[in-house]
């Protein structure tokens, strides 16, 4: 049984699916920082068993997002360890990097099982969950590859554009019930620890500290106001 944590009125319950040492890692940390209890899904328990115990209030949870069973028992321990979700971001793609010709029909639909169907069923976990309180918040981590298809990535890409697809779906079909649904483009190469810059200087990457600010944006914006697509792009410098 997973350890039970005391959880106040104002305390959000935040799941961050697809834990990295980049973005995904930036993410949990940002939400830590706000006073919300996070629970990081990944594939593989070692990273995100060292995050969770960096923070205030951490739980790792070993969830393939492509398996409906390991999704929903994920989401069941989250529950009980901190309550109703009331955040969550969609940060998991899996795809190899391969075009039309050296892509099979295995790593295709596993692509879209991971970046689509995981999307799917991390999303109505949790809003399942938003329904029944006072809204909250989803937010896809897309790509450049979200609006503008990329050569050698068909996989990668299908699955970023069918992940576009559904949360624009979502955001309009939930923000009557007080359900904030944002996709956020991250177009550019994160600069993540261990990232090897080569000839490119720093400022032509993206932080992923800066992102997961412009994440906690999206979570704190008025009703009035709520964005459905956020593009964030590198700094460049002027000639």
């Amino acid at each position: 049984m997973p350890l039970t944590f005391v959880r106040s009125d104002m305390t959000r319950t935040a799941v961050v699916a697809g834990v990295g040492p980049g973005l995904g890692a930036s993410l949990a940390r940002r939400f830590d920082r706000e006073g919300c209890d996070v629970a990081l899904f990944a594939r593989s328990p070692g990273f995100v068993e060292a995050l969770a115990g960096e923070l205030d209030s951490g739980l790792a949870v070993t969830v393939d997002v492509a398996d409906p069973d390991a999704v929903a028992e994920g989401f069941e321990t989250v529950r009980e360890a901190f309550g109703p979700v009331d955040l969550l971001a969609f940060n998991a793609s899996g795809a190899s990097w391969t075009g039309l010709l050296e892509s099979d029909l295995e790593g295709f639909r596993g692509a879209l099982a991971v970046g689509v169907e995981g999307a799917f069923l991390c999303a109505r976990e949790a809003v399942s969950d938003m329904v029944e309180n006072d809204g909250g918040t989803v937010l896809f981590t897309g790509a450049t590859t979200s609006v503008r298809g990329r050569e050698g990535a068909v996989g990668f890409s299908a699955a970023k554009f069918g992940a576009r697809g559904l949360a624009e779906s979502m955001a309009r079909e939930l923000a009557p019930r007080g359900i904030h649904v944002a996709h956020v483009v991250v177009d550019g190469q994160i600069l993540a620890p261990g990232t090897d810059t080569g000839d490119r200087a720093e400022h032509e990457y993206l932080d992923p500290d800066a992102i997961a600010n412009e994440y906690w944006n999206l979570v704190e914006q008025d009703r009035s106001t709520w964005t459905l697509e956020l593009d964030l792009r590198p700094h460049v410098e002027p000639f």
